[in-house]
């Protein structure tokens, strides 16, 4: 029985993390869920949001699946998130897109997966005030991080059947950091002769993603250009209450929807899990649970699709456990 770290969060996460791992039991899959608390709601009672022991726990189980945490805008702690990433060397952001019957966008068949950096980059956090009129930051890109995230994005783009895969950069501009991310990608796709390989300059890559996303496959990025163009592929599928989430290191790996904790709705069964539920799908696959994961995923899509049992920014009328329910009802 495969033990994972399992954290609701705060806001909205409990209600949509209950809804998945109600889903991932009715599979049959037999999980050994860790129960941990981290977020807002715990600060008072161990005096952070990130206890060790939630952190102690993610390191012996090696798989987390959490629901989203709250971080205030402008103060109060920094993202558990960042720090999750951080603690435990969690280098690569896994953000598939890919278009559901059902789910309203004005574009059909997007299967695309963007693979961003987490580590370095301006989310290093290395700034400083020079003066009372201006703020300096440092964007900071490394041989090693950009040769394992290139290698990350080659190597699952080869263990899914993909294609191609396409790094964007600035390196037209910014020829030292994005110059050195651009030449660690063009050696590392040497070793990927299988695998078609081009890059692409970030802007526009943003323009050829709205006017053509289906002559592109994985997308590798830095983590400032990545954090920005994932949020686009999400909006080309439908948003991000459909968009599922990984942080991937070498050892361990975290599930977590990518949407936030929307507090004002907490407690009212009214919001979408199909994120954290196709979250589950992907932690699923990670730990080897490939036909539970396939089961999942056609029964939750095969639910939008029939839009009689959704919730209301699907246009239906049901609460988040119903919807939970239908797709239970569909495996």
């Amino acid at each position: 029985m495969k033990k994972v770290t399992l954290i609701p969060g705060d806001g909205i996460g409990p209600e949509i993390v209950e809804a998945c791992r109600r889903i991932v039991e009715a599979v049959g899959v037999e999980i050994a869920w860790d129960l941990q608390e981290a977020g807002a709601d715990v600060m008072e009672k161990y005096g952070t949001p990130l206890p060790t022991h939630v952190l102690d726990s993610i390191r012996a189980n090696k798989v987390a699946m959490k629901g989203p945490i709250t971080t205030p805008v402008g103060s109060g702690f920094r993202s558990i998130n960042v720090a999750l990433r951080k603690e435990l060397d969690l280098y690569a952001n896994l953000r598939p897109a890919r278009s559901i019957e059902g789910v309203r966008s004005p574009y059909r068949d997007i299967d695309l997966v963007v693979v961003r950096e987490n580590t370095e980059d301006l989310y290093a956090g290395i700034e400083r005030q020079v003066d009372e009129d201006t703020a300096e930051s440092i964007k900071l890109i490394t041989r090693g991080a950009s040769e394992r995230i290139c290698r990350f994005a080659f190597e699952y783009a080869r263990r899914e059947g993909r294609r191609k895969v396409t790094a964007v950069h600035k390196a037209n501009i910014l020829k030292f950091t994005d110059g050195m991310f651009l030449e660690v990608a063009r050696k590392v796709a040497q070793d990927f002769p299988d695998i078609e390989f081009e890059d692409r300059i970030v802007d526009n890559m943003a323009m050829q993603l709205v006017q053509k996303p289906h002559i592109y496959d994985v997308l590798v990025l830095p983590n400032l250009y990545g954090d920005i163009i994932s949020d686009l592929c999400a909006g080309l599928v439908g948003g991000l209450g459909v968009a599922p989430s990984a942080n991937i290191g070498d050892e361990i790996q975290v599930f977590e929807p990518v949407h936030g904790s929307a507090p004002k709705y907490t407690g009212m069964n009214k919001v979408n899990p199909t994120a954290q539920i196709l979250t589950g799908v992907l932690m699923l696959h990670y730990i080897g649970e490939e036909e539970a994961a396939n089961r999942i995923y056609d029964a939750t899509t095969a639910v939008i699709a029939e839009g009689k049992t959704v919730t209301y920014d699907l246009g239906g009328e049901a609460g988040t456990s119903d919807m939970a329910d239908a797709i239970i009802a569909k495996l």
